[in-house]
């Protein structure tokens, strides 16, 4: 059993940062991909940013095309960690952030129904 537990979401202006960390247990980094999604009201779960979790995967990290550049996905083994550094937030990055590990390897990374355990979420909100 895997569980995931996401933490620094929250209230931002627009053009400001956040940065959400996800701790991973159970059996944190035997898995191959660690990813995060965002679900706004109203739309479908999407996939924001992906990064390996061991050699074997021969991507390190992924971006969603409405986020490249501006966050910034990153683990620390040590810790059990994945974080998400998102800056330059804008109204439409308004969603719940759910961080998600897969175990299989797969050459696609964005589908969400290829990711084996889930986070509970947090609220991340953009405006002024």
């Amino acid at each position: 059993q895997v569980h995931l537990v996401e933490s620094g979401g929250g209230l931002v202006q627009p053009g400001g940062s956040l940065r959400l960390s996800c701790v991973v247990s159970g059996r944190p980094f035997s898995a191959a991909v660690m990813g995060w999604f965002r679900q706004a009201p109203g739309k479908e779960r999407e996939f924001v940013a992906a990064i390996a979790a061991t050699e074997e995967i021969i991507f390190e990290t992924k971006y969603a095309e409405s986020v490249k550049g501006r966050f910034t996905i990153s683990r620390e083994n040590a810790k059990n960690t994945l974080y998400l550094q998102m800056n330059s937030l804008t109204p439409e990055d308004t969603a719940v952030y759910f961080c998600a590990v897969k175990f299989r390897i797969t050459e696609d990374q964005s589908s969400p129904e290829l990711y084996d355990y889930w986070g509970q979420g947090t609220q991340v909100t953009v405006s002024s």
